[in-house]
């Protein structure tokens, strides 16, 4: 572990005097195209370490290093930080914050392969350092542009998180927790919260970033709840079918599942599945419950 002071004059060091000094040193410019907006408010970056409830066996995937700032709180309460920077200007001034904690990795890459899959090398790296009996767990100040395929990802995974502690917009926060039959409720909702308890826990001003982004933000914890997760044998086929429902949201429920099963089953099996769970064929995606899709989901699947 690295010495306490380390880690707490690494935190400290994140205002706007700080990040437009080194900036200018380095001739550097925040990068929107790479989600940059750095969480000035000292008070907030402990806080989002805190909501992590991070313990000595843990180890921490970061997504966005920036300075390193929030690293260094990270580092103080973890076994072992994995901290990834898509931007090599950004990586290097991180590197030189955090050369003397020897219990962070940095790689300079995309976490992401692709919008639909997250970058495997990462995940190598996190499960490399795992302890036996350790915890793997996400803090971070997410880049706006790649928060939801971060987090729909990682559940993908075989190894996902055991819980995911990060800083979003605060619309998407909304669709994560949304309910049934509200404007917000959506495919995202029910993937999320048929694997985790989703909780916001504090909403943001933009005045908190540096540069301000043009909408408020929030810090969100969404906790794996291992036994939802298990009443989901077959996670990909789930994922595909639950996008497929809220394609077309105001369609009834019958002809949304007909469109997206029609190579598969034919209307009488589509009607007999919707049947079966006590739905109803006039019902529209979003006015089922995260437990009405799963349900659904086995029927349409023990079918096939």
């Amino acid at each position: 572990m690295p010495p306490a002071e380390n880690a707490t004059v690494g935190a400290q060091k994140q205002t706007i005097s700080f990040l437009t000094r080194r900036f200018r040193e380095v001739g550097l410019r925040p990068a929107s195209r790479h989600g940059q907006n750095f969480l000035i408010d000292m008070n907030l970056q402990q806080l989002l370490v805190d909501s992590a409830q991070l313990t000595e066996e843990d180890t921490v995937l970061e997504i966005g290093t920036g300075t390193g700032a929030l690293t260094a709180r990270i580092a103080k309460g973890a076994a072992a930080v994995i901290t990834v920077e898509i931007d090599k200007h950004l990586y290097q001034l991180a590197s030189e914050e955090l050369i003397d904690f020897d219990n962070v990795t940095m790689l300079q890459q995309d976490a992401l392969k692709n919008k639909n899959r997250f970058n495997e090398n990462i995940l190598a790296s996190v499960e490399a350092n795992l302890r036996e009996n350790g915890h793997f767990k996400l803090v971070a100040n997410l880049p706006y542009n790649i928060a939801t395929p971060v987090i729909s990802n990682l559940l993908a995974c075989k190894i996902p998180p055991e819980s995911m502690t990060v800083t979003i917009q605060k619309e998407l926060a909304e669709r994560i927790t949304a309910k049934p039959s509200t404007k917000n409720y959506s495919h995202l909702s029910v993937w999320i919260q048929s694997q985790c308890v989703a909780e916001i826990v504090r909403i943001m001003p933009p005045s908190v970033f540096w540069p301000q982004p043009k909408v408020e933000s929030a810090i969100i914890h969404l906790k794996l709840d291992e036994a939802r997760r298990a009443r989901i044998p077959d996670l990909p086929f789930f994922h595909t079918f639950n996008r497929s429902l809220f394609f077309h949201r105001r369609k009834f429920l019958r002809s949304v599942v007909i469109s997206a099963m029609k190579t598969q089953l034919d209307k009488a099996q589509v009607d007999a599945s919707i049947a079966e769970v006590g739905l109803r064929g006039d019902q529209r995606a979003e006015q089922l419950s995260v437990e009405n899709i799963l349900a659904l989901c086995e029927a349409i699947r023990s079918r096939l």
